[in-house]
């Protein structure tokens, strides 16, 4: 068994996507994952699992939460030790100790482009900078998120790939789930 870190994209925010975390954490037990956990209201999940992470993991899981729960959202899956080389790979150790809220990671579907990740970094609006890295990114949003003009549909369209966020304290509390699973996968 592998222990993984699951995101749900766009679930309990802005009103939209309504799905309690108790009948997604249900719906994980009943699909026989074990010692599954939900983190906070937005859409986080970790649990052990027999199949990798990864694609396949992800069609599985989206299909059954729109059987079951119809909800159609889309699923973004790591291994405990993809997320852990998320948490020890930052470029920005200073924004996660003194502001992890505007510290951002974004897991993406894919590997974006070097030539796309470029053309984004072109066209940030504002003050906000980013790294990419793997099938995921990272951003500082100096003036926060709510108003800024670097929102996950600019970077979908300029990299071509669907992505969901979160925030760096959010990130370490997935990680620290993941781990008392006892399997980094």
């Amino acid at each position: 068994m592998t222990a993984v870190v699951a995101l749900l994209r766009a679930v309990n925010v802005g009103g939209t996507g309504k799905l309690a975390m108790a009948d997604l954490a249900a719906l994980l037990t009943s699909l026989r994952y074990a010692g599954v956990k939900t983190v906070l209201q937005s859409g986080n999940a970790v649990f052990a699992a027999a199949e990798p992470a990864g694609a396949a993991l992800e069609a599985t899981l989206e299909a059954a939460v729109a059987e079951r729960l119809g909800v159609k959202t889309e699923f973004f899956v790591r291994s405990a030790r993809e997320w852990n080389a998320i948490v020890a790979h930052n470029p920005y150790p200073g924004a996660a100790k003194n502001d992890p809220g505007r510290l951002i990671v974004t897991t993406f579907k894919g590997i974006p482009k070097a030539a796309d990740v470029a053309a984004l970094q072109a066209a940030i609006p504002g003050r906000e900078t980013m790294k990419a890295g793997g099938k995921h990114a990272y951003f500082i949003y100096p003036d926060g998120q709510g108003a800024s003009k670097l929102t996950n549909a600019l970077i979908e369209r300029k990299l071509g790939l669907r992505c969901t966020a979160r925030n760096w304290n959010t990130v370490l509390k997935l990680a620290a789930a993941a781990a008392a699973l006892g399997s980094d996968g």
